[in-house]
């Protein structure tokens, strides 16, 4: 043979390997990834640049390779996640995009104002059958963009189910923890901005554009210096109690209850500056995080520059998920979840 072996003799064949992908553990290939890591990260070190200071993560679906993705395929009840497609016993029914609009609303005719469509029967959505892979990326000036930690889920998982423990995986990667994060607006969480804030570097952040929640834009929710929300009245909102939430979020926090000062702890001889229509009521109240994060999610300026060139490294992780296609990830031919983390782990 003109290479020196036998080729078919020599090398293992596509079945084998799909074998291996199926049986081999998740752990040895997580050993090939993060070595390969640590010696790309300590050749930059060896070279004077402090790589891995500014991380991006996001997450990319994967189809799995069943009937029920195929849209010419004829299925019965096609997204009823209580039937488990045969082709897959591992992988899970979710939705990459949601939307409560329709393309082509209904007429005036044909829903009319006494029985109207509930929203929930006129979402657009798009479903998939898989699984996710979230990825953390650094970007190296004149170098590229490096994937430091991944973790596979099935599609059913949030996007924001990956952030602990792909953060835990960098930190123990890199050695430290890094000093800015950019996301997307999924992960606007205050778990998200308390992870990167920190007493002793008040420089560092999180860059999250904001997603509108309880009817506050960004920026209209006003602090005082130690951390009481300002009403609209401009009075702060005294803390009446505190407790343990387990339901709001995905981590166990604490939460506390802000009322109006002219009814906390006494009722006050006058009325509301602005009468506001909540007056009457016993007076606004807010009920969020007593965490910094949750603060920092309404003050930090995203029009400042800084924020604006930490948000632009947040493309690095666009152009790792466009290789990690080019390659395969999106549809692969494998037929459970073990194979399906294995293969992500060797094409990052």
């Amino acid at each position: 043979h003109p290479c020196g072996f036998d080729p078919h003799n020599s090398l293992p064949t596509e079945r084998h390997l799909t074998r291996m992908l199926r049986e081999a553990s998740n752990r040895s290939m997580q050993f090939l990834f993060e070595d390969s890591v640590r010696l790309l990260f300590g050749y930059f070190a060896s070279q004077g640049i402090r790589a891995g200071e500014c991380i991006s993560l996001d997450t990319k679906h994967i189809l799995a390779w069943v009937r029920e993705n195929n849209p010419k395929a004829y299925v019965e009840s096609r997204f009823d996640k209580t039937k488990q497609p045969k082709g897959d016993p591992d992988c899970k029914l979710g939705c990459k995009r949601r939307h409560n609009q329709v393309s082509n609303p209904p007429s005036e005719t044909a829903t009319p104002r006494s029985n109207p469509i509930p929203a929930k029967d006129i979402v657009v959505g798009e479903f998939y059958w898989g699984y996710g892979s979230g990825t953390v990326v650094a970007k190296i000036p004149e170098y590229g963009e490096f994937v430091i930690a991944e973790l596979t889920q099935t599609f059913d998982k949030s996007d924001v189910s990956y952030f602990f423990p792909l953060m835990q995986k960098t930190e123990q990667i890199l050695g430290f923890q890094p000093r800015f994060g950019t996301f997307d607006a999924a992960f606007d969480a205050w778990y998200v901005y308390d992870y990167f804030h920190r007493e002793d570097d008040p420089d560092a952040f999180a860059a999250v554009p904001y997603s509108m929640k309880g009817g506050y834009k960004a920026n209209e929710r006003l602090f005082t210096s130690e951390g009481l929300p300002i009403c609209k009245a401009g009075l702060a909102m005294p803390l009446q109690f505190t407790y343990l939430d387990r339901t709001v979020s995905i981590i166990e926090h604490e939460r506390g209850k802000y009322v109006c000062p002219l009814m906390f702890p006494e009722r006050a001889d006058r009325g509301c500056p602005i009468q506001h229509e909540k007056w009457g009521k016993k007076g606004c109240t807010v009920t969020m995080s007593t965490s910094p994060g949750a603060r920092l999610r309404y003050s930090l300026d995203r029009e400042s520059q800084i924020y604006k060139n930490i948000y632009k490294q947040r493309t690095a992780v666009e152009r790792i998920n466009s290789q990690a296609y080019a390659l395969g990830i999106e549809r692969p031919h494998i037929r459970n979840g073990a194979a399906i983390a294995n293969l992500n782990t060797l094409i990052y």
